[in-house]
């Protein structure tokens, strides 16, 4: 039998691959949907619809609960460098790449996380770790061996600066979880308010009023609930037990989901070598 103890380590893990499941079909409903709306305006709806569905509930906590400006200033960061930034730059980019592209793109960001834990988080890494994450480079490196397409270098210049944003949830994120200075659902939604509201109406300005088809009003719905709500209260939710750099390597899985959703839905192909790539990433 497996001891409560064991078992109480391996429940984080366990939620954190059904983190990188969900985290995995994102780009590939992403692509889809930027097919027929500005990027900008897909992310811009996405965290407004789950904001609005999380925001009622957060702040009506926040009344009885009064948070120091330090933990604003970081929540206001997040909201600004992950939703805006990050997301918005990532949804831009797979407008120019594939989304099993740019899905693997998002395994440089342990690197990123690595070396702002050591600094900022004071979570220095085990040479196993270390090792894992240079696996994980190694595999991405192999993955673009076979070279870029017409338009890839651009998305892949756009996903490079939606990664800094992205990294930068992990690691705030992680220290407000790990110190619990604040709770889950609104470490969730007050950055994911923040971010909609500014984002939104950007998109909208620069990208005009769309005209949204159902079928892609559902798609919105389901990167909004599943896709954005779900999954970043669960991302919170495991950053309490798990360090920031062990989510980000446990999230390397996705790109393999993202690979399955491309070629169920996109029809998109792998050659050889990059996966290859792909399965040295997840070894790592």
């Amino acid at each position: 039998m497996i001891s409560p103890t064991k078992l109480g380590g391996f429940l984080p893990i366990g939620k954190a691959v059904l983190l990188s499941l969900i985290v995995g079909s994102t780009l590939v409903l992403a692509q889809e949907a930027v097919r027929n709306v500005g990027p900008l305006t897909v992310s811009g709806l996405r965290f407004m619809l789950a904001a609005l569905l999380l925001a009622p509930f957060a702040f009506r906590r926040l009344r009885t609960t009064r948070l120091p400006r330090s933990v604003w200033r970081r929540l206001i960061i997040v909201g600004i460098s992950f939703y805006v930034v990050g997301n918005g730059a990532l949804f831009w980019g797979v407008k120019y790449i594939p989304s099993t592209t740019a899905s693997l793109l998002l395994n440089v960001i342990p690197l990123l996380v690595l070396g702002a834990s050591v600094v900022w988080l004071k979570e220095a890494p085990t040479r196993w770790q270390v090792l894992g994450v240079l696996t994980v480079i190694g595999g991405g490196v192999l993955f673009f061996m076979p070279g870029l397409q017409p338009g890839e270098p651009l998305g892949i210049g756009l996903v490079a600066v939606g990664l800094v944003g992205i990294a930068s949830f992990s690691v705030i994120g992680r220290e407000l979880a790990r110190d619990r200075v604040v709770d889950t659902l609104c470490l969730t939604a007050v950055p994911l308010t923040i971010g909609g509201v500014i984002l939104l109406p950007v998109a909208l300005s620069m990208e005009g009023i769309p005209s949204i088809s159902l079928r892609m009003w559902l798609i919105i719905a389901i990167l909004s609930v599943v896709n954005t709500a779900a999954a970043y209260l669960l991302f919170n939710h495991v950053l309490r037990a798990l360090a920031a750099l062990e989510v980000s390597v446990v999230l390397s899985l996705s790109p393999l989901v993202t690979a399955f959703w491309a070629w169920l839905l996109l029809g998109d192909r792998l050659g050889t070598v990059p996966i290859i790539g792909m399965a040295i990433v997840v070894v790592g």
